[in-house]
Order: structure tokens, then sequence, then C-alpha cells
């Protein structure tokens, strides 16, 4: 299994059967689309929905925003043989992580609702929102996604007894 791992203002498409395409998100949001008949799929990673008001950003930022983030993907999908009225969208992240900032991943949830809603893309999954991290995996072959809090993934760390009275933590 090839495992791609993408970040802030990344995306990645592909086909092959034995891909896997993972992200961590906090407050910033991944879509996955995938086309079924056309076996392609892809995943995006934005820190924020779109723009404010007259705000010019450079063109090395753009990818950061989903607005952006979602044109690019869907262009490599239909370059791979996608056709847009067979996409199905899964919506992850938006977690409003650190109390003091806002509610930046309530935004950035919003966004990807509104824009999934306002291009008529079907809505399979969507994990939005809470307090954690998450962590997702795609399998764009298939459509298929896991994800995860990353707090339900922290191993139980409890002090071991020894057989000789020695206390071990690990």
């Amino acid at each position: 299994m090839q495992r791609i791992t993408i970040i802030q203002g990344e995306f990645h498409v592909a086909t092959e059967p034995d891909v896997l395409i993972g992200t961590l998100l906090g407050s910033c949001v991944a879509i996955c689309l995938h086309d079924a008949t056309a076996r392609v799929g892809g995943m995006n990673h934005f820190l924020l929905g779109e723009p404010s008001g007259n705000e010019r950003i450079a063109e090395a930022d753009q990818q950061r925003y989903g607005i952006h983030a979602m044109e690019l993907l869907f262009n490599a999908m239909m370059r791979k043989g996608a056709v847009r009225s067979r996409l199905r969208a899964h919506l992850y992240g938006g977690a409003n992580i650190v109390a003091g900032l806002g509610q930046i991943g309530s935004s950035n949830a919003a966004f990807a609702r509104r824009f999934i809603a306002t291009e008529g893309i079907e809505l399979g999954r969507s994990e939005l929102g809470g307090t954690a991290a998450r962590r997702v995996e795609f399998l764009p072959h298939l459509g298929k996604v896991r994800s995860w809090l990353v707090a339900d993934r922290v191993p139980d760390v409890r002090p071991v007894a020894r057989a000789g009275g020695d206390l071990e933590l690990f």
C-alpha cells in the first residue's frame, strides 16, 4: 500500500487501488471526493474557507483556502476521468481546538457544507466540529474513508509492576 500524506494547502488524486491518502486535521478541513464509476478519488486539506471581503491573497497562498483548494481538486479529478455529476463528498475536521482563537473550525466546517450543497455534490459522511484533532485515511479507488479522533488513539499509559517489585513506566 502506497501511503500519501497531505498537509495544509495540499491535495492528491489517485486511481490506483493500492493508494491511501491520509492527513491530520484540527481546525482545518479535508474534503474527500469520489467518482465510483471512474474509480477516481481525491482529498484536499485547507486552512481557511475563503478570504474575507477585499483581502488580497498572494498566488502562493491561495491553496490554503477551501475555495481554491476545491477548484484544484475538481480539475485534477476531471483530468483523471471523474464526472462532476457522479461525485460524492465526505467532510472531516473543522474542530475548535484552542479556546480563545475564535470559531475558526466552525467557520471552516460551515464553508465546506455550504460549498458542497451549492455545487450539488452528494454528501456521504460528514464528521465536522468538536474539540479534538482527527486523523483521516482515504482509499480513493474505492471511495472508502476511515477517521478517528486522535485523543481516542492515545495509548493508556499505566505503571506496570514487575516480578521483582520494581515499577516500570512506558
